[in-house]
């Protein structure tokens, strides 16, 4: 060790070779050259020990030159030059003013200059050099915190690592002994100790956590000559002891007494039993098991994670009918426990349950969870479709009510058994699912307050063959005018509404084979249907309607007759349709159309009736024409809308009723094909409207310029509703003269058009000894 004393001083010596040698590599290179320069400057050894307790200043080193003036000055300039430092100019000695702290700066560079005294010139090149302060072991350790924290599991082994703790020394480590640090517990060292880095481990094989948690220990430090600090020599350590699973739980209570209700559902809680674990809660793994007792199936244990307690639970209903109460030996265990540590090994803790199940009135019971019964559609409804059937599960035995719930179609009946309400139809509806409902009845024949009980009952149809095959698709086939003989139209196919199994086939055949078309059955449900002559004839007939039968291989066996539409079309050489009218498809008749049908038929009939009553109302009012002449209408110009009916002048029409007999009785003339049909009707005489003045010679003059136009309105639309023209085809507009048979036209031909329009040939006919009113 003694040897580390000279190596400060080599360190100075290498420092002041670099900066007053030469490069030793360059000198070497160039030394056959150059001769090695002799030195200007002398040194003494730069060391100072810190805190010198001698007189200040204190000189402890010299800077020298060989250059021999009388006139020359020393000067020191860099760190603490003239402050910390100071040189005799004439003699070189350095002093130093204060005492030194290594541990607040440990070295100071200077440069050394030699002046002339007079001018200040330099004799020789400046020198740098330093000064060494030298270490003493003046400083305790001092730790770098004054709480450390740590922590270990209980029950460790003797030497387990708890923390580490660090302290530093502020002296020089390269000095023997000034920084070596020892610890120390002066405080708990029954427990723990400390080796010479600051690792803190047992000194107790049994550290027990449910003893004592926590463990407070002091920590010294202090270096190799035994300084230590007053106060930052010291720390404290807290050690926590880390919980294991080292104890058993124990029952807290030898005895457990529980009441619970029997309605009490599946998984329902009875009760809890409770146990004593000083472990932590997430080291507890608490174990229950039932031991002994009777039903031991209709209970389990749960634990509880957080509580530790075990909380009994029902695995299966309780009956206070059949078992009234029960006892139970229940046994707790850990099962996870570390028994090398453990002060109870093997222990276990065994207590009795007893559970008292209370009595509760509670709803009926049925016999099944859900009942299924089938049943043929169409039945008769006083056929029993199927029964239920539910009991009081308590002593009582009260009489069971059944009720359906939310269903018209079905009823049921005191003894539980399930009718029918209407005829029931698989294509309408091909199951139903129903709910019944059981109420308990008292003494009074009442029904007894929430004690209901439902059940879900499936009716499932069962089909019969009661439905006919129809056309599978609405059909509109369309065939070439010119098609050939054996040309394929469309290919049809049928459903039915029953239940389509894969044995069931359907037949195809036409009503009758009169028709120019062909019939086919695939005997795959299929039919085609083909050209039998070919060459139609469209101007004759547009579209051919074929009635096809439809029939089913099922017992019964069930037909329908549908009605095909073939519309015949233009077809070029190639047989691409050009043209093609658009007709109403025909189908087969349902019930709903023969009710459409019928209802249609009873309109047209109270139509027909409404008619020729009012044909006979009509007649009564001929009486009328004998006075046309005695009735003066008002002539009234509409297009002077005055102000009100003070605007409107009224003439005697009965000139103009004079002129209009006159026209009736004369002979009509032969019209010629002229452009106004109008302007050939033949027009009274001039001097027919003699004695009516200015009025008489303004409508002459209005009747000529409407016949003689033709870009104007036709005669009868002239705004003079008195009187319309005796002349025109369409008569007079006023009901006031007309009667039953006020028309010009002969409805003779409708007895040409059949027995169909019998009825309106007779009413629109002529009557015997009727004549026609002109």
């Amino acid at each position: 060790m003694a040897s580390y004393r000279f190596l400060p001083v080599f360190l100075m010596t290498l420092a002041l070779a670099w900066v007053h040698g030469e490069d030793f590599s360059k000198s070497t290179a160039s030394s056959n050259f150059h001769k090695r320069m002799r030195r200007e400057w002398i040194w003494n050894n730069m060391h100072i020990e810190e805190e010198l307790n001698k007189t200040l200043p204190h000189i402890f080193g010299k800077i020298k030159s060989t250059i021999k003036s009388t006139n020359a000055k020393y000067v020191i300039e860099g760190e603490g030059a003239g402050t910390l430092f100071r040189v005799d100019d004439r003699t070189g000695d350095v002093a130093a003013n204060e005492r030194l702290d290594r541990e607040k700066k440990a070295s100071y560079r200077l440069t050394a200059l030699i002046l002339d005294r007079s001018t200040n010139k330099r004799l020789e090149e400046p020198s740098t050099f330093l000064i060494i302060v030298q270490d003493v072991n003046d400083n305790a350790p001092v730790f770098e915190q004054r709480v450390f924290n740590g922590s270990v599991k209980e029950m460790s082994p003797l030497g387990t690592s708890v923390t580490t703790v660090t302290a530093v020394d502020a002296d020089d480590p390269t000095l023997t002994g000034h920084a070596d640090i020892f610890y120390k517990v002066i405080q708990g060292d029954k427990y723990f100790n400390i080796d010479k880095y600051g690792k803190i481990y047992t000194a107790a094989p049994d550290l027990d956590r449910e003893q004592n948690a926590t463990y407070t220990i002091v920590i010294e430090a202090m270096d190799g000559k035994g300084l230590r600090a007053q106060e930052s020599g010291t720390a404290t350590v807290q050690i926590r002891l880390i919980d294991i699973n080292d104890n058993f739980p124990t029952f807290r209570r030898e005895t457990f007494n529980f009441e619970v209700l029997e309605n009490v559902g599946v998984d329902g809680e009875v009760g809890r039993l409770e146990v004593q674990d000083i472990d932590e809660p997430e080291n507890r793994d608490t174990k229950y098991s039932l031991v002994r007792g009777n039903s031991l199936n209709t209970f389990r244990i749960e634990p509880n994670r957080y509580t530790n307690e075990g909380i009994i639970r029902l695995k299966k209903p309780l009956d206070f009918e059949k078992i009234p109460a029960y006892q139970l030996v229940v046994e707790a265990t850990d099962g996870t426990i570390q028994y090398a540590h453990s002060k109870m090994k093997g222990s276990k803790s065994i207590a009795t349950v007893n559970i008292k199940v209370l009595d509760v009135d509670e709803p009926p019971v049925f016999a099944q969870a859900s009942y299924t019964f089938r049943v043929q559609e169409e039945s008769d409804i006083q056929k029993r479709i199927g029964c239920v059937s539910a009991i009081d599960p308590d002593r009582a035995r009260r009489e069971i009510k059944y009720s359906i719930l939310r269903s018209s179609y079905f009823k049921i009946s005191q003894n539980g058994c399930i009718f029918a309400t209407k005829r029931l139809d698989r294509e309408e509806i091909s199951q139903h699912n129903i709910t019944v409902a059981a109420n308990e009845m008292d003494q009074m024949k009442k029904t007894v307050d929430n004690l209901e009980t439902h059940v879900t009952v499936y009716i499932i149809l069962d089909d019969i063959n009661d439905n006919a095959p129809v056309f599978a698709l609405p059909y509109d086939p369309t065939v070439c005018e010119n098609a050939p003989p054996e040309k394929v139209i469309i290919r049809i196919s049928a459903v039915d509404k029953d239940e389509m199994s894969p044995a069931v086939k359907f037949k195809f055949s036409l009503v009758s084979e009169d028709s120019n078309f062909t019939l086919i059955d695939n005997h795959d449900n299929t039919a085609n249907v083909t050209v039998k002559y070919g060459q139609f004839n469209r101007e004759l007939v547009k579209t051919h309607y074929l009635p096809i039968i439809i029939s089913d291989n099922v017992s019964p066996r069930q037909t329908s007759t549908n009605t095909l539409s073939i519309r015949v079309c233009k077809c070029d050489e190639d047989g691409n349709f050009t043209f093609c009218e658009t007709v109403a498809k025909q189908v087969g008749v349902t019930i709903h159309a023969l009710v459409a049908i019928f209802i249609c038929i009873l309109t047209l009939i109270a139509v027909i009736l409404l008619i020729a009553w009012r044909r006979r109302h009509k007649k009564d009012l001929n009486v009328l024409k004998k006075n046309v002449a005695e009735i003066h209408e008002q002539l009234v110009a509409y297009d002077e809308e005055g102000g009100g009916e003070m605007d409107t002048t009224s003439y005697d029409v009965s000139v103009l009723n004079s002129v209009r007999q006159r026209a009736i009785t004369s002979p009509r003339m032969t019209m010629e094909n002229m452009p106004c049909v109008y302007s050939q009707v033949q027009k009274p005489p001039g001097n027919g409207l003699s004695g009516t003045g200015e009025m008489g010679i303004m409508i002459e003059v209005k009747k000529d310029e409407a016949d003689n136009d033709g870009d104007l309105l036709p005669y009868d639309t002239l705004h003079i509703y008195g009187y319309e023209g005796a002349e025109s085809i369409a008569e007079s507009l006023s009901s006031l003269g007309s009667g039953s048979s006020d028309s010009d036209i002969d409805y003779d031909f409708l007895n040409d058009w059949g027995p169909r329009f019998k009825m309106l040939a007779e009413l629109y006919g002529l009557e015997p000894n009727e004549d026609l009113v002109y």
